[in-house]
C-alpha cells in the first residue's frame, strides 16, 4: 500500500524539544507563508498577539490575542502571518515524553491535542496567559543554560504548561479518569485506529486485536465520546481523505486506494455520505 505521508512534506525535528520565538521564525521566513506540512511530533503555539490564520487539516482558525494552538503528530497544518506575530512555538517528540517519564496517556487525557477532529485554539484569560508566558520565559532560560537535568526541567515545565491549559477548558471528567477501564479501552482503540485505519475498516478487526467483543467496544466508545466505534473509524478515514484531497495532487482513485478502498466508486460513495459532497467537489471548494 502506498505511503500517504510520502506525498506531504515531512518536517524533521531538531532534538527532542525545541522552543522558538514566532518573531524569529517570521524573520527567517522573510514574511513568506508556509506550505502545508506534517510531522511526527507535537507542536504548541502560544500566541500573545498575531494576525493571519492557522490551518490544521482542513479547518481554518484565525489568530488573535492570548491563544494556544495544539497540533498532534500526523496532522497537516500551515501558519500564515502577514505581519510579525508575537508569541512562541515549541515542539516535543514522543521520545521526549519517554525520557522524562511522561506517559502518553497524560497527553491523551488532557484532551488538548485532537488528532481525529477539529482542533480549535484555546482562548485563555489574561491571568492564565501571564502564567503560560512566564513558563515560556523559564523554558528559554533553561534551554540556553548548562543546567544539570536540563531535559527533566523542561519536561516538568511542559507538564505544568499543559495542566494550566487543561484547567482553562471544560473537560469530560469521565475521560480524565486513568483508572477507568473504559478510558483505557478507548485509548487503545484510538491508537489502533491511527495505526491501522488504512487496512482495517471494520469494528470487528479492532475488537479482535484488543481483544473484546465488538458490541462492548462500540458501547464504550458511545458512552465516552458520543460516537460509536464504527463512526470513529469512519471519522479517521474521512479525515485522511480530506488531508490528501487538499494537500496532494493524488487522483481520487489513488487516494481511495491509499486509505484502503479497492474500488473508486466505493470510496466516492463513502466520502459523499460522510461529507455531503463528492471527493472532486470537496477538492474544488
Amino acid at each position: 500500500m502506498p505511503d500517504t505521508a510520502a506525498h506531504l512534506e515531512q518536517r524533521p525535528h531538531h532534538g527532542a524539544f525545541q522552543l522558538q520565538r514566532m518573531e524569529a521564525i517570521f524573520e527567517q521566513m522573510q514574511g513568506k507563508s508556509e506550505v502545508p506540512h506534517r510531522h511526527a511530533y507535537y507542536t504548541v503555539l502560544l500566541i500573545k498577539k498575531a494576525a493571519g490564520k492557522h490551518v490544521v487539516d482542513y479547518r481554518t482558525h484565525y489568530f488573535g490575542e492570548r491563544q494556544v494552538h495544539f497540533v498532534s503528530p500526523g496532522q497537516v497544518h500551515l501558519v500564515h502571518t502577514p505581519t510579525k506575530p508575537e508569541g512562541w512555538v515549541f515542539t516535543f517528540s514522543k521520545d521526549f515524553l519517554v525520557e522524562n517519564s511522561i506517559p502518553e496517556r497524560f497527553i491523551s487525557n488532557i484532551n488538548l491535542f485532537r488528532p481525529f477532529g477539529d482542533s480549535p485554539p484555546l482562548e485563555v484569560e489574561p491571568q492564565t496567559f501571564e502564567k503560560l508566558a512566564g513558563l515560556m520565559a523559564e523554558m528559554e532560560r533553561i534551554e540556553q543554560s548548562s543546567l544539570h537535568y536540563q531535559s527533566r526541567a523542561l519536561g516538568s515545565l511542559l507538564q505544568l504548561f499543559l495542566i494550566y491549559c487543561s484547567n482553562s477548558v471544560t473537560l469530560n471528567a469521565v475521560q480524565l479518569d486513568e483508572r477507568d477501564s473504559g478510558v483505557c479501552l478507548l485509548r487503545e482503540f484510538k491508537a489502533l485506529i491511527d495505526r491501522h485505519f488504512q487496512e482495517w475498516h471494520k469494528v470487528t478487526d479492532y475488537a479482535s486485536e484488543i481483544p473484546i467483543s465488538a458490541k462492548h467496544l462500540s458501547f464504550t466508545a458511545k458512552t465516552l465520546t458520543g460516537k460509536t466505534a464504527k463512526e470513529l473509524i469512519q471519522d479517521r478515514l474521512t479525515l485522511e481523505a480530506k488531508r490528501l484531497l487538499l494537500h496532494t495532487e493524488l487522483t481520487v482513485k489513488e487516494i481511495g486506494y491509499n486509505i484502503g478502498f479497492e474500488e473508486p466508486l466505493h470510496f466516492s460513495a463513502f466520502f459523499k455520505k460522510q461529507t455531503g459532497v463528492s471527493p472532486s467537489e470537496f477538492r474544488m471548494q
